[in-house]
C-alpha cells in the first residue's frame, strides 16, 4: 500500500513535471537570455552621473545599441556600432568587476585631458554654459547648493555637469593617447565619481549596453517616493 503510494506520488511529480516544469525552464532561460543579450533595467545606488540620473533611478539599458552577444558571456556574435562621444554607457568596471554606469568622453584615436574640470579632446577644448537647476529633470533637492551645474557641449552631444568646487577631487589630468579597443569614461558628476581617472581605460569587450532612458525613479532621500517627471523619460 506504501509502494503503490510512493509510486502514485511519484507519477503525479512527473506529470507535472512534463506539463509545468519543461515549460517554465524554457521560459526562465528565454526571459534570462533576453536581459543578458537584448535589454534590462538598472537600478542606480550611487550620484555619480548627476544630475543626468540620480540615486533611485532605474534606467532601461539597450544591450543591442552597438553589438549582439552571446548570452552569459562577452563574446560578440555581431557588431554595427561602437560607442561615441557622449554616450551614456553600462560596462564593467575594471577595477572589481562591478556594473557601473558612466558617460563615454574618450573614444579610440582621441588625446584626451584635463585641467580644472575643462576637457580637450584632440587639442580642442570644450565649451561650457551655466545650466539652471530648475531647467534640469531633478529637484532642486538633488543638488548640493554648493555645487554649480553646466552644460557640456560634447562633440554632438549637449548635456548637462555637476561641478562641486569645495569637494576634494581630481580635477586635472593627461594628455592621455586612447588606444584601439579602449575608452575613457567619466561620471558627470565630476568632482565625485569614480571613473577613468582612477580605474583607467575601458576595455570595449567590458561594454554591455548603452543606457537610454529612465523607466521609474524612487526618491530614496524621501521615503521612496515615486519621481513622476523622471518615469519613461529620455537621458541626454
Amino acid at each position: 500500500m506504501q509502494t503503490n503510494r510512493k509510486r502514485s506520488i511519484r507519477n503525479l511529480a512527473v506529470a507535472i513535471w512534463k506539463g509545468w516544469g519543461i515549460s517554465l525552464l524554457a521560459a526562465i532561460v528565454i526571459a534570462t537570455s533576453f536581459k543578458s543579450a537584448v535589454a534590462d533595467w538598472n537600478i542606480v545606488p550611487t550620484g555619480s552621473m548627476k544630475p543626468t540620473i540620480v540615486e533611485g533611478d532605474r534606467i532601461f539599458i539597450n544591450k543591442l545599441a552597438w553589438d549582439l552577444k552571446l548570452p552569459y558571456t562577452t563574446f560578440h556574435i555581431a557588431k554595427w556600432a561602437d560607442p561615441g562621444h557622449g554616450d551614456i554607457a553600462v560596462f564593467f568596471s575594471p577595477a572589481d568587476g562591478k556594473r557601473l554606469v558612466k558617460r563615454v568622453v574618450g573614444v579610440p584615436g582621441d588625446v584626451i585631458e584635463m585641467q580644472q574640470n575643462v576637457i580637450t579632446i584632440n587639442a580642442k577644448p570644450l565649451t561650457y554654459s551655466l545650466a539652471q537647476p530648475e531647467t534640469l529633470a531633478v529637484k532642486k533637492t538633488d543638488i548640493p547648493k554648493s555645487s554649480l551645474c553646466y552644460t557640456e557641449h560634447l562633440k554632438h552631444c549637449d548635456h548637462p555637469v555637476m561641478i562641486s568646487p569645495f569637494v576634494a577631487a581630481r580635477r586635472s589630468f593627461g594628455p592621455v593617447v586612447i588606444p584601439e579597443g579602449k575608452y575613457f569614461m567619466l561620471g558627470d558628476n565630476r568632482d565625485n565619481s569614480a571613473d577613468s581617472r582612477f580605474f583607467g581605460l575601458v576595455d570595449r569587450k567590458r561594454i554591455v549596453g548603452q543606457a537610454i532612458g529612465v523607466v521609474a525613479s524612487l526618491d530614496i532621500h524621501d521615503r521612496y517616493l515615486p519621481r513622476w517627471n523622471r518615469f519613461f523619460s529620455s537621458l541626454p
